[in-house]
């Protein structure tokens, strides 16, 4: 975490900013994000992914960890645009029609990237049974996934680590 002034994906600008990709990248931080992670991955899942790149690692940490206590739950990914080459479509990874999914995300403010991701898998075939994000610095992201009839939980919030919510 990092205090200064930041521009954010939304183009807003920061006075805080987490690079969740830092600790769930490396190797004690990888356990770590994949321990909270389980901790609130229901027992119905059968797989966990989202929008590449903010997914990426904490999907495949959290299903590689899970495998060695003999839990199996696929990763995927989400693309931001369909490939139309190969098998095409959003989804690279293992994801199949009626997968219990878990969409994930390392840093939320809105929720918008956990939207675009729900939306994806379910054009996939799959039913979201829960949203998880590392950090949550938006506090906007509950009622946005709520709407669409999504749970949302975070590891961590904005009020967690010292800051008022930047969502609105």
């Amino acid at each position: 975490m990092k205090t200064g002034d930041f521009v954010l994906k939304s183009g807003r600008r920061s006075s805080w900013f987490v690079d969740s990709k830092q600790t769930v990248c490396r190797p004690d931080g990888m356990l770590l994000v994949a321990e909270a992670v389980l901790s609130m991955v229901p027992d119905v899942a059968t797989a966990i992914g989202g929008l590449t790149m903010g997914a990426d690692p904490v999907a495949f940490v959290t299903a590689g960890v899970a495998a060695t206590r003999g839990r199996r739950l696929k990763a995927f990914s989400v693309r931001r645009v369909a490939k139309d080459h190969g098998r095409g479509g959003r989804i690279s990874g293992a994801l199949d029609p009626g997968d219990q999914v878990v969409v994930t995300e390392d840093t939320v403010t809105r929720g918008t990237s956990l939207l675009e991701a729900v939306n994806a898998v379910r054009d996939a075939g799959g039913e979201v049974v829960l949203a998880v994000a590392l950090v949550d610095r938006g506090g906007t992201a509950g009622r946005l996934l709520g709407d669409a009839g999504v749970i949302f939980r975070a590891v961590v919030s904005a009020l967690d680590l010292g800051f008022d919510y930047e969502g609105a």
